[in-house]
């Protein structure tokens, strides 16, 4: 992984210093809140619902065991003793006195972190496939284009006021893990012999919220040594162009809908051509130095089949379940890329504690060649475990609660924190989230009806990507009473679609039961060898439909607060 260099390290510390004196001047009076919201948000810091939240940048979603365990000490130091696993690869403290958070910025100085561009209308934490380097379909490794991405935005002086934040993904696998059509600028590495090699398709446009909208290819091929200038042209259009009179429409996706993508190619094609390229683009020495950080590790001659994982599923059925759903296959024989969920059943989707965080970097150091990844999915990933040791693992897991086995199924939701935190929600998610994956607890029964993502926001800002969902819950607020919208169909792979609205909504205790009729239909219907997703997408939304018909109340929802 990429190492700060002494440029790295001295921007950091600067603007720990800088942000020292500025949460001081707020504390005293000097500043005013109106004064301070710009300053705070460039740093990562929120003020939510009850308290601060700050949000710790991961990027590309890679740490090392010492990161893992400083995030550990600061969550019992600073917060609560837990963090908050994000979508977009990072990690959240929601309880951190404004005080205390310049000290905070200096231990995550320490280990080589920070919260710089976490919020605010910038360029935001660039995202990759949280199986970089691992995965069996990968063309190329990302990392080392979305680390590039990453040190060309940070403190980008024409960039850090853009219309409204700005989001970049970057996968380097034929399946799309990383969700790029809904950023604003997707990247995914291609290989054309015909085109010179390695290249680029791009799209942009995309975007959650209010306004949904999938991105558009606007360069199918673009050649490597030409990413930061083009990058550049687009945002520099976008900054030129984009609407700041209203922040709902402020969004890339808005201008290009409503200039249309050939006009806004048009714009962006030109200022492309009349750029300086050498000033923005680096050499190929500069990309070989980064690219050399993310060499692979010194992975051993292994048979692909893990004797002693076989003959260790053989004898423990809850091992065989975990192996079956928890584990993805590795580009290199012998080894497994380790799906750590963070979602036990009834618990918060994304929450991880203090201990469990130094149980990920010590099995991070031990058994992954000291990397641990964060994926969107809000769930930990340990990239390249041997077969061999995973027995190993899924014991040291299951001491630590960190052992379900429900990695892409029913219960692996993705949840905004909702109104339980968030004060712009208007509908809680959290206990939605809890009340299902209690539905659907037995590991069994959520073998047998296949992978489904449930995806749940608690406002129209979209933050837990329900459009995206195969099944989306969007929670709001019907005079004074929380009501929750279904939608079917999204999908955020490279088949990338928005879901499609069910019907009216129902009342938060109704979700459970709604989402049980949704599967049985589901399961009645399926075809051999069809997922979810399939079925709807062959049957559409009408037999889905009666399952809005009020059901009775359920336990749970109202506890679960």
């Amino acid at each position: 992984m990429y190492r700060y260099d002494e440029f790295d390290a001295r921007i950091v510390r600067e603007r720990v210093a800088q942000f020292r004196d500025q949460v001081a001047r707020r504390l005293d009076g000097s500043l005013s809140e109106e004064e301070f919201v710009q300053i705070r948000q460039m740093n990562g810091l929120y003020l939510q619902l009850h308290a601060y939240m700050l949000r710790v940048a991961i990027p590309y979603g890679t740490l090392n065991s010492r990161q893992t365990r400083q995030l550990a000490m600061i969550a019992e130091r600073y917060d609560r003793g837990y963090g908050h696993l994000t979508t977009r690869q990072n990690i959240q403290f929601n309880w951190p006195r404004l005080v205390d958070v310049p000290d905070i910025l200096d231990d995550l100085a320490d280990v080589e972190m920070h919260c710089i561009q976490t919020s605010g209308n910038c360029i935001r934490n660039v995202t990759a496939d949280h199986l970089a380097g691992a995965a069996a379909d990968e063309i190329e490794d990302p990392r080392p284009t979305a680390e590039l991405i990453r040190q060309w935005s940070t403190l980008h002086p024409e960039f850090s006021y853009l219309p409204r934040k700005f989001k970049i993904a970057v996968t380097g696998a034929t399946h799309d893990r990383a969700a790029l059509a809904i950023h604003d600028i997707g990247i995914q590495i291609l290989y054309d012999e015909d085109r010179g090699g390695f290249g680029y398709r791009i799209s942009v446009g995309g975007g959650m919220g209010r306004t949904p909208m999938i991105g558009k290819v606007i360069r199918d091929f673009l050649p490597k040594e030409q990413l930061l200038s083009y990058l550049e042209a687009v945002l520099r259009a976008y900054n030129l162009e984009g609407r700041r009179d209203n922040k709902h429409k402020a969004r890339i996706k808005i201008l290009v809908h409503e200039l249309g993508l050939p006009a806004f190619k048009a714009r962006v094609e030109a200022i492309f051509a009349g750029m300086d390229r050498d000033r923005i683009e680096v050499d190929q020495a500069e990309r070989d130095r980064i690219a050399a950080y993310f060499a692979p590790p010194p992975f051993a001659d292994l048979p692909a089949r893990s004797e002693v994982l076989e003959a260790a599923r053989r004898r423990d059925p809850a091992l065989d379940l975990f192996a079956r759903t928890n584990l993805t296959a590795h580009k290199r024989a012998g080894y497994t890329a380790l799906t750590i969920s963070a979602k036990p059943v009834g618990g918060v989707p994304g929450d991880v504690t203090a201990d469990q965080l130094r149980v990920l970097a010590d099995l991070a150091e031990t058994y992954s060649f000291d990397e641990l990844r964060i994926s969107h999915m809000q769930n930990a990933v340990l990239p390249h475990v041997r077969l061999d040791d995973v027995p190993a693992v899924w014991a040291r897991l299951v001491e630590a609660g960190l052992a379900t086995a429900n990695a892409g199924l029913i219960g692996d939701i993705i949840a905004c924190p909702g109104m339980d935190y968030c004060k712009l929600a208007t509908a809680r998610s959290i206990p939605i989230a809890q009340a299902i994956s209690r539905r659907f607890a037995d590991p069994a029964r959520a073998r047998e009806i296949g992978p489904i993502g449930i995806k749940i926001s608690g406002c129209i800002n979209a933050c837990g990507h329900h459009h995206v969902g195969q099944i989306g819950i969007l929670g709001l607020e019907r005079q004074g009473v929380e009501n929750y919208q279904i939608t079917l169909g999204g999908d955020a792979s490279e088949h990338a679609a928005l879901g499609e609205r069910l019907g009216p909504g129902v009342d938060a205790e109704a979700v459970p039961e709604v989402i049980e009729r949704i599967v049985a239909v589901y399961l009645e219907t399926r075809e051999e060898g069809e997922t979810f997703a399939d079925t709807v997408r062959r049957i559409g939304l009408d037999p889905f439909r009666p399952a809005l018909a009020a059901p009775a109340p359920q336990e749970g929802v109202r506890e679960a607060a």
